[in-house]
């Protein structure tokens, strides 16, 4: 299993990236089913928490919103810009419990992997509390 870490730049472009990809891939050969887009969108918010570097975590739950919304650009119904930009915020309010689902998981992983963080570093430092 891979193990790579990206910074809170790289998440956010991993993350965007993949979700882009998603929505074609959803376009195609769902016939741009919103449901397969949100049980898609979750394991890519548990990659991009994963994965993204100790110094950045608090990155993730913020790009996995965005990553979001740029991968439902290819999902979303209508004809030219305004219908598009009308698709879109349609398809925004009507998945929201994807979105916030997926934000909630990658922050729930941030959270666990900071807590840990910070308990490792009180382990290397003795126990002592910091002055």
């Amino acid at each position: 299993m891979p193990n790579p870490r990206l910074t809170g730049l790289g998440s956010g472009l991993f993350c965007a990236l993949v979700m882009f990809l998603i929505g074609g891939l959803c376009a195609m050969l769902f016939g741009a089913s919103l449901t397969a887009y949100g049980v898609l969108f979750l394991p890519v918010c548990v990659l991009t928490a994963v994965w993204v570097r100790r110094g950045d975590l608090m990155t993730a739950p913020v790009v996995v919103p965005i990553a979001f919304a740029v991968g439902l650009l290819p999902v979303a119904d209508g004809d030219g810009t305004g219908g598009k930009l009308m698709g879109l915020v349609t398809a925004l309010a009507t998945q929201a419990g994807w979105l916030y689902g997926g934000t909630l998981v990658a922050g729930l992983i941030v959270i666990v992997r900071r807590i840990r963080l910070v308990h490792r570093r009180r382990a290397a430092a003795g126990g002592r509390p910091p002055v």
